[in-house]
């Protein structure tokens, strides 16, 4: 298990991926731990001057207007904790909470927040030690922060709350604490509103989606090129004069990696053999075109991801000049925006795969493949019902393609009017990404079969190699019905492993 070293700035998404899913322990630079101290020797001036500081010496939201006695400001931390751990609903995946703890650590590291060293040093031995507060699906406007999200991980460092062990077992936070030698911590001044401020949710989630599908726009060009081929269809409109016309990148990525899957095809070019065809339907013909804007999509929302990896959101902040200001960086929406944008992406994505499917099991469009690719139609019903499994998938991904950075709604007596719903936004998300991982495996089911089904004619090397894999992978070629959702989700796993395109890139080389 390797370490990722927090800095005071220069945190990649590759490190917090190596944290929220891959256990990689958390260090804090010397640097980092300078800067932390600094930080807070300016809040312990402003913390012992008579006038009002927001965060320091004040309520907070629309309780701001109060002056808070020094005497009561442990409890005024504490309590802000224990006040905003609000959240309700199942609890969110183990990886989204440590994205979370991951990407606040990274910003109270930066120095631009005034909490004391043994907070950050806490929340990094917490992560160590492999302990996860219990966070809950809903308590986030995605403005003011992750505010219930955020809280419920405080509570766990105030030893407070339950946590899960690293065993899975939900436990006492405090319990789990002292397992590992953790002191709880107690807050003073700034810090407990410092642990909640922040965008670190629904960016972890962003950051995960990226990833995911990265691996998922390059599975669908795979499963695109089988579909072609399975439909003999042409290859001649993914030539890249064709899309040098049209100079969008993620256009022509995908376009080349089709190209590529499909060459030495024996099945492609013959579209004009049974009823001729000038050219293929749009879901085969413009496959480049529709996963090729996703592609650029995901493109802007990893450019924002890293912008907002750069950030260090906490209201108020302490500025390089030791000036301590009140701030909007809280605010969401730049996030909220692409996690709304990578759903759209998504959903269109999975709708013209379905599309394809589809035409593959109608014998009037499929050119010459039997009726839903059964062994025996009317006896068999073959891939009839996988499609409707698919129709739904891509029907709930259509509804969770509504963006959610549009529905603001007022909160805290009106001070926070105009909220992002970018933890909303990214929770869509989510679900979204798993929809379109098994909307590309069954067409992936639906294309290997149909291409088995053409007898007498040579799939692409590519090709040859997918169906080897996928048939070791436990996903049965054609013959007679036969108990079919264990074969969808060895699909599914095949896919999501990216087995896949493993599979295809024996062959082709490295996909984009």
């Amino acid at each position: 298990m390797h370490s990722v070293v927090l800095g005071t700035s220069g945190t990649t998404a590759t490190d917090v991926l190596a944290v929220a899913r891959g256990g990689a322990r958390v260090e804090l630079s010397e640097d980092a731990m300078a800067a932390v101290a600094a930080s807070r020797r300016i809040i312990d001036d402003l913390a012992a001057k008579p006038e009002p500081v927001y965060g320091v010496s004040t309520g907070f939201g629309a309780l701001a207007v109060r002056h808070i006695s020094p005497e009561l400001r442990v409890q005024l931390q504490r309590n802000i904790v224990r006040s905003h751990a609000a959240g309700m609903g199942p609890r969110v995946e183990r990886e989204v909470v440590r994205a979370l703890m991951f990407l606040r650590l990274k910003t109270l590291a930066s120095g631009r927040t005034g909490v004391r060293p043994v907070v950050v040093r806490t929340m990094a031995a917490v992560l160590n030690a492999g302990i996860t507060p219990v966070v809950h699906e809903y308590g986030s406007l995605g403005c003011s922060g992750d505010l219930a999200p955020l809280s419920h991980c405080a509570l766990t460092l105030m030893g407070e709350g339950e946590a899960e062990g690293p065993d899975g077992a939900l436990r006492p936070a405090a319990e789990l604490l002292a397992e590992h030698g953790i002191e709880p911590v107690e807050l003073r001044e700034k810090e407990g509103l410092a642990l909640l401020n922040g965008t670190d949710g629904m960016l972890g989630m962003l950051l995960m989606a990226c990833e995911d599908l990265g691996r998922l726009f390059t599975a669908a060009d795979v499963t695109a090129a089988l579909s072609l081929e399975a439909l003999l269809g042409t290859d001649r409109v993914l030539a890249p004069e064709l899309h040098a016309i049209r100079p969008h990148p993620g256009q022509a990525a995908s376009a080349d990696n089709m190209l590529r899957v499909l060459a030495g095809s024996g099945l492609t070019g013959h579209h004009q053999d049974d009823a001729p065809r000038v050219q293929d339907a749009y879901s085969v013909r413009c496959a480049p075109q529709v996963a090729g804007a996703g592609r650029d999509t995901l493109t802007h929302a990893r450019l924002v991801a890293d912008r907002e990896l750069a950030a260090a959101v906490d209201n108020p902040v302490v500025l390089p000049d030791g000036r301590v200001e009140s701030n909007g960086n809280f605010h969401g929406a730049p996030v909220a925006y692409v996690l709304d944008f990578l759903a759209i992406a998504a959903a269109d994505l999975a709708s013209i795969a379905e599309r394809r499917t589809d035409r593959l099991l109608d014998k009037n469009r499929s050119h010459g493949l039997p009726p839903f690719l059964a062994g025996d139609a009317g006896v068999d019903s073959g891939l009839m019902i996988a499609q409707y499994t698919q129709a739904a998938l891509v029907s709930e991904m259509k509804r969770l393609a509504v963006p959610a950075s549009v529905d603001s709604i007022p909160s805290s007596a009106m001070q926070e009017d105009h909220v992002s719903m970018g933890w909303s936004a990214a929770r869509k998300l989510r679900t979204a990404v798993d929809n379109l991982t098994r909307v590309i495996a069954v067409e992936l089911v639906a294309a290997t079969r149909a291409i088995e089904l053409r007898e007498g004619l040579a799939p692409a090397p590519a090709s040859r190699a997918v169906l080897a894999a996928v048939r070791r992978a436990g996903v049965e070629g054609p013959g007679a019905d036969r108990y079919l959702a264990p074969d969808l989700a060895a699909a599914d796993a095949f896919v999501r492993s990216g087995q896949l395109t493993e599979a295809a890139e024996q062959v082709t080389g490295p996909l984009a």
